[in-house]
């Protein structure tokens, strides 16, 4: 299900003319980026619908840039996920 999100959304993103030129990685990660902090400021000001929208604004940018890179999102997030069950508590020693 994830890569046909990701592919609908690089299709969508493309005919709007975000894919006329090839775009560096670091473009794509800063404008995720953006929607997360976006999603902070909404936070901040305890806007709950607009947070959820900047939400997915996150996602979305996360599936054009997997969708552009031709990432099988679905295959990463599961290995990724089988991999956390098996890390310890609070596993990293960060405090956060």
């Amino acid at each position: 299900m994830l890569n046909e999100l990701c592919k609908e959304a690089f299709e969508t993103a493309k005919s709007k003319g975000w894919h006329d030129e090839p775009r560096e990685t670091g473009t794509l990660l800063a404008l995720i980026h953006s929607e997360v902090s976006e999603a902070l400021e909404a936070d901040r000001k305890g806007d709950q619908e607009n947070f959820a929208e900047e939400l997915a604004d996150v996602l979305i940018r996360i599936f054009d840039l997997c969708g552009a890179k031709e990432i099988d999102l679905d295959k990463a997030v599961t290995q990724k996920m089988e991999r956390n069950k098996g890390r310890s508590y609070k596993h990293g020693g960060k405090a956060y």
